[in-house]
């Protein structure tokens, strides 16, 4: 069980780019953090979710 900006997910065997991926974020405009420690963008790949961790996802939304 991995919690995503506060929704409980079932994934499991999953890394965080593919976590990203699967809910439709784009990757360019976001900032991630794991377990309250903020995920640099190229690696992604290497983090590797279990259960139990803690994904915040926030997309930034340009304007004037």
């Amino acid at each position: 069980m991995i919690k995503l900006n506060g929704e409980v997910l079932k994934e499991e065997n999953i890394n965080l780019m593919e976590l990203i991926k699967t809910k439709g974020f784009n990757f360019e405009r976001i900032a991630v953090e794991v377990n309250g420690k903020i995920v640099k963008r190229g690696s992604y790949e290497e983090v590797k979710l279990k259960n139990g961790d803690k994904v915040e996802i926030v997309c930034f939304v340009g304007g004037g």
